[in-house]
């Protein structure tokens, strides 16, 4: 899969949720972790993250949305349950992103919904929790960029219906 991502929360305040996030980001090879204006007690993190993600993948813990800093080209996809977000079944995620989820007993602020390239909703009837909504979205990530094939139209379907790897031409010897 090119590209990389990232996965974070906004004002999160329950230390097993952001462990969770934190194990789960690492298991779906996110290049780091974060969150903004998080509760500063979160040793308990660590209890939830059984991955040691910590000793795998950075996080970055800022106190403000003007701290946050995302690499170059990097997009920033706000997860949240309004009107005019996409879908996640038909969201093209972009190749560079950092995914930012709300706070869980709230929602994104407007200055991070204001920041965000995209946001996205997940279509349920109601919010999720947050640890479980970040799963989800790498879920989703994975599946329409892991090179994946469509599904089969009759349940079950064959082995290794990942497609191919096409090499494209070579950029130096097209542009001369």
């Amino acid at each position: 899969m090119r590209g990389y991502f990232a996965i974070g929360s906004e004002r999160i305040s329950k230390p097993m949720n952001l462990g969770a996030l934190m194990r789960t980001a690492h298991a779906f090879g996110a290049s780091f972790v974060f969150s903004i204006g998080a509760e500063r007690n979160l040793k308990e993190a660590y209890a939830s993250d059984t991955s040691k993600s910590a000793g795998q993948i950075p996080y970055y813990q800022w106190d403000s949305l003007d701290e946050m800093q995302l690499p170059k080209g990097c997009q920033l996809v706000g997860i949240e349950l309004t009107d005019d977000a996409v879908e996640l079944p038909v969201f093209r995620h972009p190749p560079q992103a950092a995914y930012i989820l709300g706070p869980e007993k709230g929602n994104l602020s407007a200055a991070a919904l204001e920041r965000c390239a995209h946001v996205v909703k997940i279509p349920t009837r109601f919010c999720i929790n947050v640890s479980l909504a970040g799963a989800l979205v790498m879920y989703d990530r994975h599946l329409s960029m892991g090179g994946y094939g469509p599904k089969p139209i009759m349940p079950g379907g064959p082995e290794g219906a990942r497609r191919k790897h096409v090499q494209g031409p070579d950029r130096k010897k097209a542009g001369r």
